[in-house]
């Protein structure tokens, strides 16, 4: 998985939260990282309908749906994230050996059996699932320095 999801739910979240017209430079703020990066993302999630925007001084992103609505899996198809995909191959195949030449192709079947079981897992989370574990979070954090 790359970061380019956990910017999506970051910036969703913090849409949600907020419940209001938020700038590239406000979400990438809280996000920590760049405008620029906020606005490749964000315009997956305009194209895939789970955000609105608006141009001009008073311009931003607004979320269309409520967190309790948004799958993480339909996040991650509005960018076409795979969570696990191998960085190499090892082997060839054209080498005559049977575990150089397959390899590649039998840990291909492995990477996209796990890419399929993360994406059903995804579909049973929502945005809301998050937001419930980042107050949880922030109620922990609360108790443990108030002490």
């Amino acid at each position: 998985m790359n970061g380019v999801f956990c910017v999506a739910v970051h910036a969703l979240i913090f849409l949600d939260k907020r419940n209001c017209m938020l700038s590239s430079e406000e979400l990438a703020a809280n996000i920590c990282t760049n405008p620029a990066r906020v606005r490749r993302v964000m315009s997956k999630l305009k194209k895939a309908g789970l955000v609105t925007t608006k141009t001009g001084n008073e311009g931003g992103y607004h979320l269309l749906r409520k967190a309790g609505e948004i799958t993480l899996k339909e996040i991650a198809d509005a960018l076409e994230v795979r969570f696990v995909e191998p960085a190499w191959h090892s082997g060839g195949t054209d080498l005559p050996c049977m575990v150089a030449s397959g390899m590649a192709e039998v840990m291909d079947g492995l990477f996209d059996d796990l890419d399929q079981r993360c994406r059903d897992r995804m579909a049973q989370l929502r945005l809301s699932d998050l937001e419930t574990q980042l107050e949880h979070a922030a109620a922990r954090k609360e108790m443990t320095h108030g002490l």
